[in-house]
């Protein structure tokens, strides 16, 4: 048994490792989130700023832009979560943001609508990598509830580039005429070239991983492996049915690694699969596709990004319609932003504390309902401001519950590669909905687009309580000893050669997070 002073010591390295890791991984990751999030936005200040004007756009045009990010934005979400390992994604994901940043620089340069399509197409093949490759690689250096107040930093910095790249693109806009180039040109190659900068720099500081991360000492390093190596497994609390006994656990009587899973089949030598020594396999990425968690949590998130994206990309089309404009128009898109920051962080610490995702979503998205009720309903620019306000507080807070739930209920490197990536591919066919949702024709009202979007956000509160509902009764199941056949299968599996994953979530001791 651990002596207090041992405890006092687990204690303090715990909370040295996890400010190391946040202080070298949480300001790099804000960064390339901000720079994403800046560069996928800028667009809505440019078409302010006299884009489509100068491009000759007409008619649907602009959405059509809009839209044709997102088919190659999906397209390359799975791919990029399977070579995020062997890349490693301290190197791959700055290389996906600094090949976008080249090509927003690019968007600068566009004089039709033809040329605006091409660079958008290949913006989204350069950003899709980016959101699931994050929620993988921190999902390899946090405990499980560590996870999301980490994600809801980061996640912070996206509502905060909306206020950012507002200012910005107020600031930018003043250098109409420089060099013969419009303002709305020199947003996309001054912020691109930022984004350039950022992913080299972000470069230098990220760890592949903890086992090679420079910044610990060697104690710091080894009690961190030990740690997550003893999070990503379960305790075994029930006998073990033949022929199932060859699958064991962790020492009972060593608390630190309880709840570590180890396969150990009994030959001359056992064999232990750790996370990092994971090879990939089609099997896992069947078992990613076939979790019913994953299209619940899809379906859900499909709604929140329809808000989302509808929000960020129209908001100054909206706050235009009120009334202001220029410049008037780009600081009044700024305060909306305000609590949505300050609410995603508060929700994310709550939600690892409490060890609750899928409860805050419940909570919050009627937040957001009733901010487009009141837009449908208002009769003043007066409320519909407010009504923004509304919309902002409620789906903000809901992204990184949204981002967490599968890292947390995913076991098994390309299992969980599989389920972050498909989940996100899914939802983000939200963009195209998003994209068509607000037009000029319904100015300054946007009745119609409000009201599709308030549809999303409805079908999003079912189908997260259909998951929560799911996991209590996954995890009632295993509880009562129900799921106990997983370990029989899962060793046919290993005994006829078709697997060398480890068991992970599989396991009838493994909860699943609500």
């Amino acid at each position: 048994m651990a002596t207090l002073q041992e405890k006092e010591h687990a204690k303090a390295l715990t909370r040295r490792v996890l400010w190391k890791l946040d202080i070298h991984v949480l300001p790099p990751l804000a960064l390339l989130w901000l720079a994403n999030f800046i560069d996928r936005t800028n667009i809505g200040n440019a078409r302010i700023a006299g884009l489509e004007r100068d491009t000759h756009l007409h008619g649907n045009q602009f959405n059509i832009a809009l839209t044709i990010f997102y088919v190659s934005y999906i397209l390359v979400e799975l791919p990029s979560n399977w070579v995020l390992k062997k890349f490693k994604p301290s190197r791959w994901l700055p290389f996906l943001v600094a090949l976008w940043g080249t090509v927003t620089t690019l968007s600068g340069l566009v004089h039709n609508f033809s040329g605006l399509l091409a660079i958008r197409f290949f913006l989204g093949f350069c950003e899709g990598g980016l959101l699931p490759g994050i929620m993988l690689y921190l999902s390899t250096l946090y405990k499980r509830h560590e996870l999301q107040q980490r994600v809801g930093i980061f996640y912070a910095s996206a509502s905060l580039s909306g206020a950012f790249g507002g200012l910005l693109a107020t600031a930018i806009i003043r250098m109409d005429g420089v060099g013969g180039l419009a303002g709305w040109r020199w947003i996309f190659i001054l912020e691109g070239i930022a984004t350039v900068i950022i992913a080299l720099t972000s470069m230098l500081f990220l760890p592949a991983d903890v086992a090679s991360a420079k910044f610990f000492t060697e104690e710091e390093r080894e009690f961190a492996l030990t740690r997550l190596r003893a999070s990503y497994g379960v305790t075994m609390t029930a006998p073990l049915s033949e022929p199932s006994q060859r699958i064991t656990t962790a020492d009972q009587g060593d608390a630190e690694k309880a709840s570590e899973v180890k396969v150990e089949v009994r030959t001359e030598e056992a064999l232990v699969l750790n996370q990092e020594d994971e090879q990939f396999e089609w099997g896992e990425v069947m078992r990613g596709v076939k979790d019913p968690q994953v299209w619940m949590t899809a379906i859900a998130y499909m709604g929140i990004i329809i808000s989302l994206y509808s929000f960020s990309l129209f908001l100054p089309t909206i706050v235009a319609g009120l009334g202001y404009s220029g410049g008037q128009a780009q600081l009044h898109t700024v305060p909306p932003y305000v609590p949505a920051v300050v609410l995603t962080v508060v929700v994310a610490i709550a939600s690892d504390r409490l060890k609750w995702r899928g409860p805050f979503i419940l909570m919050f998205l009627p937040i957001t309902m009733a901010g487009y009720i009141l837009a449908i309903a208002a009769h003043t620019n007066a409320q519909r401001y407010v009504a923004v306000f509304l919309m902002a507080t409620g789906i903000y807070p809901c992204g990184p519950c949204m981002l967490s739930i599968l890292p947390n209920n995913s076991a098994g490197h390309y299992k969980k590669a599989t389920a972050v990536a498909l989940q996100l591919a899914v939802a983000n066919c939200g963009g195209f909905v998003a994209t068509f949702t607000y037009d000029s024709t319904q100015a300054p009202t946007y009745i119609r687009g409000h009201s599709i979007t308030l549809a999303f956000v409805v079908v999003a509160w079912v189908a997260m309580f259909c998951n929560v509902m799911y996991c209590i009764w996954e995890n009632r199941a295993r509880a009562q000893g129900r799921r106990q056949d997983n370990l029989t299968k899962y060793q046919e599996l290993w005994d006829s050669g078709k697997t060398r994953a480890p068991i992970g979530d599989r396991h009838p001791d493994f909860r699943f997070t609500l």
